[in-house]
């Protein structure tokens, strides 16, 4: 059975299909992702204020590691594709980042099937967020030296201030750093009078979150026509295959079954909160329409509908 906040994402893209005038207040929408956002990184600062940090210290490289080599791997892909240079960097770099969105769904689906997970995996996708974005601004450059098509003249804001600044001190990076920061430092008893904010409605908000996302990756359905199906081939076949590396990358570091499939998930999800406002600054000449797409009006709803059981069930026969 599809898990219940799945629905929640569902009824958003059918009602932008039906042209429904429901919408979310961007008010509202702004404080939902920004409590989950929060809210994750808490219940990971928590479960990390009780682990060793020398065990978790492989698994950060690891991340960082997987983010960081994403954008390379993809690259010369999107330029058989005949995506440009700057076009090709910028998706690459959607695809390094992670969802936050998509590792939440995957964890509430977990504790719905009993399937066990590290506590501590927040921390991952805190760690993950940035090195994809570094490594597409790399691939970029590179392009624009090499006189790739697409690149365009060196920007300002490529060089400057604004782009580490967005980079390692965007909204999402430091809302998780962060909840993982007190969390940890308040530990299980420090947190507990936050429990009925952030702990037992997490599900509830979410499925509302899931709601708007819906809407927007329905009003994507017109984009997806236009770009054809060389963007439906990209969002459709890469997050299989980057769930495989990263389904590699957890039983390499000897995770447990939900490990697996949340390091698998986290591999095959995509940015569209981070990674678009990185590349605007980075990679101005890219065509954003493009990525957005391809991540949210694509590869999200693949994910969250198709994906998360398939990296579940990947993560059972791989540990069987």
């Amino acid at each position: 059975m599809i898990d219940v906040v799945v629905l929640f994402f569902l009824l958003g893209i059918a009602a932008r299909l039906v042209k429904s005038d429901l919408r979310l207040p961007e008010a509202l929408y702004e404080t939902v992702s920004i409590y989950l956002l929060l809210a994750i990184g808490l219940k990971g600062g928590i479960e990390l204020s009780k682990q060793p940090l020398a065990v978790l210290a492989p698994q950060v490289l690891a991340c960082m590691a997987l983010g960081f080599a994403i954008p390379f791997a993809l690259y010369p892909l999107f330029r058989a594709l005949r995506l440009g240079g700057a076009d090709a960097a910028s998706l690459g770099a959607h695809y390094g980042s992670v969802s936050v969105v998509t590792f939440a769904v995957a964890t509430a689906e977990l504790a719905r099937e009993d399937v066990a997970f590290e506590s501590h995996a927040a921390l991952w996708v805190a760690v993950m967020e940035a090195p994809g974005l570094v490594a597409g601004v790399l691939l970029a450059r590179l392009a624009r030296r090499a006189g790739s098509a697409g690149a365009g003249p060196v920007q300002r804001g490529d060089t400057g201030w604004a782009l580490l600044h967005e980079v390692l001190l965007g909204k999402s990076i430091v809302l998780l750093a962060g909840g993982l920061l007190i969390g940890a430092i308040a530990g299980v008893e420090g947190t507990r009078p936050l429990q009925p904010v952030f702990i037992d409605p997490f599900k509830g908000v979410l499925a509302l979150f899931l709601l708007e996302l819906g809407l927007v990756a329905g009003a994507r359905v017109a984009e997806i026509r236009r770009f054809g199906a060389a963007l439906l081939f990209i969002g459709l076949a890469v997050p299989p295959v980057l769930a495989l590396a990263g389904a590699a990358v957890g039983c390499w570091l000897g995770l447990t079954t939900g490990g697996v499939a949340l390091m698998a998930t986290l591999a095959a999800s995509a940015s569209y909160i981070a990674a678009p406002t990185a590349m605007r600054i980075a990679v101005p000449q890219a065509n954003s329409a493009l990525s957005i797409t391809a991540v949210l009006g694509v590869t999200f709803p693949f994910n969250i509908v198709v994906g998360i059981p398939l990296y579940i069930a990947l993560a059972r026969q791989l540990h069987a």
